[in-house]
């Protein structure tokens, strides 16, 4: 599968149209604010197309040695289909030295969409990424970290942050009681 890339701007409506079905409104950033950041060194924000229909996109964030994914998405209609797994794998080409980590809901027994959870980690642990043991608090959400090409620091990971933000951000970042490690 080629995909087409294309920087995400403005008036690319329908890649803010997937950002809106895909993240509850409690989890998104301002969609200005994600394309005015991706005009930094550091943040990239990035639409994937095949032929000229919008199929996803991809907004991260990375410095030298971690990328850290904070929203995929892939449209709805065109879900199962391999494009998730295209992203991934583009992300990963164009940045073999890096480790990339993403954070996704916890599987919590008691959540009420498990079942879209479960699926949800079972398509990254597909494409290659593990788990690490550790948590995330952003923001108020409580996420899993999970992570491939490379092992977990959590120290490196709060510093990622904390230079990303110029120091605005300082996530709490813990240990699992349970689960298992990379």
């Amino acid at each position: 599968m080629q995909l087409g890339i294309k920087s995400v701007k403005l008036s690319d409506r329908d890649i803010k149209r997937i950002y809106f079905d895909a993240f509850p409104k409690s989890e998104r950033m301002p969609f200005l604010m994600m394309v005015a950041m991706s005009k930094l060194w550091n943040t990239q924000f990035l639409g994937f197309y095949d032929e000229d229909i919008p199929c996803g996109f991809v907004y991260f964030a990375l410095n030298r040695n971690i990328i850290f994914v904070m929203f995929l998405a892939v449209d709805e209609r065109v879900r199962s289909k391999g494009y998730g797994s295209a992203i991934l794998m583009e992300i990963k080409n164009r940045y073999p030295d890096k480790k990339i980590i993403i954070s996704i809901e916890p599987c919590d027994d008691n959540a009420t969409d498990i079942d879209i959870r479960k699926r949800r980690k079972a398509f990254y642990m597909q494409n290659g990424y593990c788990e690490t043991g550790y948590m995330i608090k952003l923001n108020g959400v409580v996420q899993e970290i999970i992570i491939t090409n490379g092992k977990f620091d959590k120290k490196e990971f709060l510093l990622f942050f904390i230079l990303y933000s110029n120091g605005t951000v300082w996530p709490k970042i813990w240990k699992r009681n349970r689960g298992s490690i990379c």
